[in-house]
């Protein structure tokens, strides 16, 4: 398999506030976080030779790149919209380096955008799902739940412990929310709190469930051999993966709802690119894809930040909370920034970018000298997993 290990650097990155956004529409989300990242990087619109644009609730019959188009001036350009489920975002960045690789362009930006309160969608009620017999009345709490379920059974937790045991990390991600500026909610909770709190889709209750928000993020990338001309800490791109399952898992005889073939084979793809032999030994700081709190337990364990069973003893002993061996969702993750779905793997892109720099909106949240971090996202019934790994250091 090819490489792009350090052929391709991140040079300025931009990210919106997230929330309730009735204030913006999606070309105002865009400016916000592409003037952000253009800033950044000491470039402008007439700079960009491609951009890489993504967003998955469009209008009926499409909207192509018009948006990046409109809002930023982007003139006779090549303009490439991506739809691929929750790893939109990651997607739009993976064409973007790519492109810089191959030596088609030099600067090319990434751009993902999302106005998901303006489509109405509460977040329940599939209606047919993609199958009008097999996935009738299927809803995304529902189908996460039962990762739940089947993972409290296989490793002989009881419902009261694994309930515990997920709320662990809605407690955790809200904490780290409370210190993030730009995330959508900035409450604490408490375990009694995220426990006790009305059902979802059992056992997921309300805290263990991301919200719908509006957002956006974006990144200028260029070839790491011109990255200094632009700024004296660049981020490069270490290794990337991207795999989707052949078929929808839970329609699979014998799938046991605890290990996904897209997250492992995506983790392995980027540790292979990146050269990393041992994640939970070698990685710094990690933004995973916390559409539930057993969405991230289980990467845990399919990425191998924890032996397989070892979750519960990670989370009790604190290792992915600020201080621990390996933070995750340091900035709250979608469980406090939401999930507006083309940006989400793009914002949390951005926060491994602002780590590695160590230049993070909160010193409180800061990560210490951190070398290398990997943001993730997981799309689909989940079929479909994109793993990003960056460093501050070019090898």
């Amino acid at each position: 398999m090819g490489s792009i290990k350090d052929k391709v650097a991140i040079i300025g990155m931009g990210c919106s506030q997230f929330g309730e956004r009735w204030d913006a529409g999606t070309s105002d989300l865009a400016i916000e976080a592409a003037g952000e990242a253009l800033a950044d990087a000491g470039v402008g619109p007439q700079d960009i030779e491609a951009c890489y644009f993504s967003t998955v609730y469009a209008p009926m019959g499409g909207v192509g790149g018009t948006i990046a188009a409109d809002a930023l001036k982007l003139r006779d350009i090549p303009i490439i919209r991506n739809e691929n489920w929750c790893t939109s975002g990651h997607i739009a960045l993976f064409e973007a380096c790519l492109a810089v690789a191959s030596g088609m362009y030099d600067v090319v930006m990434a751009l993902g955008v999302e106005k998901l309160k303006d489509t109405g969608y509460p977040g329940l009620g599939m209606g047919r799902g993609m199958n009008p017999v097999l996935e009738a009345r299927r809803t995304a709490p529902g189908s996460f739940a039962l990762i739940a379920k089947r993972y409290f059974q296989a490793h002989g937790l009881s419902d009261q412990e694994g309930k515990e045991l997920i709320g662990r990390i809605a407690v955790k991600n809200h904490d780290n929310g409370s210190r993030t500026p730009k995330a959508h909610f900035h409450n604490k909770v408490t375990l009694e709190k995220v426990v006790a709190a009305p059902l979802i889709a059992w056992p997921l209750g309300l805290f263990d469930c991301c919200g719908n928000s509006d957002g956006a993020a974006c990144a200028i990338v260029t070839r790491a051999d011109l990255a200094r001309k632009f700024r004296d800490d660049p981020i490069y791109v270490k290794g990337v993966g991207v795999a989707m399952d052949s078929s929808m898992p839970h329609l699979r005889p014998g799938f046991d709802w605890i290990h996904f073939g897209a997250l492992m084979n995506s983790s392995r793809q980027a540790y292979e690119m990146a050269g990393i032999k041992n994640p939970r030994e070698e990685l710094d700081v990690a933004e995973v894809h916390d559409c539930f709190t057993i969405t991230e337990l289980a990467i845990y364990e399919n990425f191998g930040f924890s032996p397989e069973g070892g979750a519960r003893a990670d989370i009790e002993g604190g290792f992915f909370e600020r201080g621990g061996g390996l933070p995750v969702n340091i900035d709250g993750g979608l469980k406090c920034f939401g999930h507006p779905i083309g940006a989400s793997g793009l914002r949390m892109t951005y926060e491994i970018y602002k780590q590695l720099q160590q230049k993070v909106d909160n010193p409180a949240r800061q990560v210490q000298n951190p070398r290398l971090g990997l943001s993730h996202t997981f799309g689909g019934p989940p079929q479909i997993s994109a793993v990003a790994i960056l460093g501050n250091e070019r090898g």
